[in-house]
Parts: structure tokens; sequence; C-alpha cells
């Protein structure tokens, strides 16, 4: 149909190609060399240079080396540990760690929530005795397993995990971002939180923090001591955030209506000067005031004659009463139009003695890990973590600073 496909190009014949001679025509004549003309042959003449001597004199070459003392080298060997110790403390300054902030008690605490380094580092070393005997939660996991696995090996002294776990603790970050912080694997710091929040769980449990009664009036503010000087300890009832669960069941356990949504509760007490001298484990949302002071045991603590100062939430006085102990609370207005002179006035004495316990709860949100909902994988752990985040509070100072220690 088209012009193209009807020409048809031929090929262009190969270029005529000259014949190589036969091996058999003359090839020894070729190929033969007789030995006349092989002597004739002239080789290219290369013209060798002339030696040169060269004498070095004894300066001139590094064999001339005096002898170094044995004194001499023990100073350059001490010299230069001294250099690489400088450099080690230059790269862990450089790090991120606690020893990047040794001089900034301001960035402590708002690591840690300890106020200053002294004091965390004085906390640390109290714990050193028990370090040793720390079990981690990969042995954990590997104790029951028959055959025995090699630990992997740790990258962070224990003071960086301690200062990794408050890091955790205090602002809550992800886990993601505090493995970029310590260069490690996201892995090491959920084991790390995980281990370390088991271990301070149990160090910090076995010591006392409830005080006596005479402790309690020693350190008691005027405010107290005019007004109710038997206030043995001041408490209320906190809430945290969980994630809500798929059962509907547990779900309806966990509905808290005073935060309407599904929360972990929890009982603290405080002192009249503000230290937290009782946490009580994590109970579900929906469980009463009066029922978590129950079985808390913090009624066992209580002697008689002590005076709970609480809110109106808990009414507990019938219990209290079986340990001749008695309740201040604020009055109720019931079916009042309005409280009596008197009644007002202790309800403003009741309200501004009180607060201190919604003070030191506000150090307890400070540790931002609490801020969003806890996962429902953090539940066998959250009552370790929330139990060390109020027991730490306690190293922040007294509450009231008019109060002298």
């Amino acid at each position: 149909m088209f012009q193209w496909t009807q020409e048809r190009r031929t090929r262009k014949p190969p270029a005529a190609r000259q014949s190589l001679p036969s091996a058999a025509a003359g090839s020894e004549e070729q190929l033969a060399v007789s030995p006349e003309e092989l002597a004739t042959v002239s080789r290219p003449s290369v013209e060798e240079p002339a030696e040169e001597v060269i004498k070095l004199s004894p300066t001139d070459h590094d064999y001339n080396i005096t002898p170094v003392s044995v004194d001499e080298k023990l100073d350059a060997a001490h010299s230069r540990i001294e250099e690489l110790t400088q450099e080690l403390k230059q790269r862990d300054i450089e790090r991120f760690g606690l020893e990047r902030f040794t001089q900034d008690n301001n960035m402590i605490r708002f690591y840690t929530g300890f106020p200053s380094y002294d004091c965390l580092r004085n906390f640390y070393l109290s714990i050193v005795p028990y370090i040793s005997t720390m079990k981690t939660w990969t042995q954990s996991q590997r104790s029951g397993t028959r055959k025995q696995h090699l630990l992997p090996a740790v990258k962070l002294k224990p003071v960086d995990q301690l200062f990794m776990f408050l890091h955790k603790l205090r602002l809550g970050s992800l886990d993601q971002d505090l493995a970029d912080k310590f260069r490690v694997s996201q892995s090491t710091v959920s084991r790390n939180t995980l281990t370390w929040a088991n271990f301070l769980y149990v160090v910090l449990g076995s010591q006392s923090i409830w005080p006596s009664r005479e402790q309690v009036k020693k350190y008691m503010p005027q405010s107290f001591r005019v007004m109710y000087p038997d206030t043995r300890v001041v408490i209320d009832c906190t809430e945290i955030a969980i994630q809500s669960p798929s059962s509907m069941y547990l779900r309806s356990e966990f509905y808290s209506s005073y935060k309407g949504r599904t929360t972990l509760k929890c009982l603290i007490g405080v002192t009249p000067g503000g230290a937290v001298s009782f946490v009580s484990s994590l109970y579900a949302g929906s469980v009463s005031d009066k029922h978590i002071t129950r079985v808390s045991g913090l009624l066992d603590l209580l002697e008689s004659g002590d005076v709970v100062m609480a809110d109106k939430g808990f009414l507990i006085t019938d219990i209290l009463a079986e340990r001749n102990c008695s309740l201040v609370i604020p009055h109720f207005l019931a079916a009042r139009g309005q409280f009596s002179t008197n009644q007002a006035v202790e309800n403003k004495h009741i309200a501004n003695v009180r607060v201190h316990v919604e003070r030191a709860n506000r150090r307890f949100k400070e540790f931002h890990l609490f801020d969003s909902p806890m996962p429902l994988n953090l539940a066998g752990t959250v009552n370790q973590l929330w139990s060390v985040a109020c027991m730490i509070t306690n190293f922040q100072g007294p509450l009231i600073k008019d109060l002298k220690i």
C-alpha cells in the first residue's frame, strides 16, 4: 500500500579481501635468519648513570636517638591517660545524659522532677547498693525458660538508665524519642521503663513514709495548730485516665461518673505539712471513695484520737468511729437555704487548710506520663509507675514555704 513497503533495499556486496600467502610456499625462506644477520642486529644503547656515593652525617638520619628513661616514658603515659580522660568527659557532656546537666538545676527539675542535681545524686547513691540485685525485665521473661540465653550487653550506665526512666515518667516522652536521644533501640527503652518501675516500687515501697504523731505535730503549720491541732492526715482521691477496654463489663467497671470516662482511682494521704504519707493501690474508677478508704489499709495506720480531714465525698464517719477517730469535712447545705455564720466560717477554714492536698495532687499530675490515657498494655505496670511518681514528690521539699524544717 505504501511506497516504502514496495522498495526493497539490497545489501552491498562485501569488499574484496587480499588473500594471504600460503604457509607452505617459502615459509622457511622468509622466517629463517642466518647467524651473521643476527649478529649485525644492534641493541639500543642505554647510558648507565654514574655512581654517586652519598655520605650522611650522624645528624642527617634518625638512627642517632638518645635513649628515653623509664621515668620519661611513665610521664608521657600519664599525660596521655589524662588527655583521654578529659576527652571521655567531654564526650559524656556532649551526649544526652545526666552528666550533661550537672550545673543546671532547672533542667534537672524539668527532666526528672528532683529539685537539684545534688538531690538526685544523693538519691542515686542511696539506691546503688540495691542495683546489683535488680532483676531486669529481660531476665524476668527468660527465667521461666529452661534454655539459658546470653543477656544483651548493657549500653547505658545505671545512672543514665535511671535518668531515662525519670525522663519518661516526667515528660511522658515516646519510646522512639528516648531511643534517639540515648542512642539505643526502642525495645531497650521499653524494657528499661518496666525494669526501673518495678525496682523503684520495691525500694521506695520498703521505706515507711507514714510519720508518727509527734513528727506530724513537729512540722505542722500554724494554720493547722490553731484550728485543727489533732489532724493526722488529709486525704483525697485522684483519678488518671485509662483506655477503654473492648469488654462492656470491664468498661462499666472502669467508668467514672465524676470524670465521664474510664479511669483508675487512687487514695492519697498528705500530712498537714504537705508531705505524702500514704499512697494506695489503683482501683477501678467506679469504686466509691468510702470503699477505697475501707480496703486501702489507711485505717490500720490511724491511732485513737486522730483527726482525718477530707472532702465532702468521704462519708466515712462511721468507719472512723470504729477506730475512735473523727472526721473533719465541710458542712452540707442540704435542704437549708443558706449556711449559718459559724458553718460558713468553718467551711472557709477547712478550705484554706485543705488546699494543701490539692497542691500535692498537682505535683503528681506534673508527671506528664499520666496526661494521656494509659494504654492497656501497661495495665500491669501502671500501679508501680503511679506509686513511684507519688513518692518521688517528697524529694521536692515542703509545700508550705514558711515551714521550717
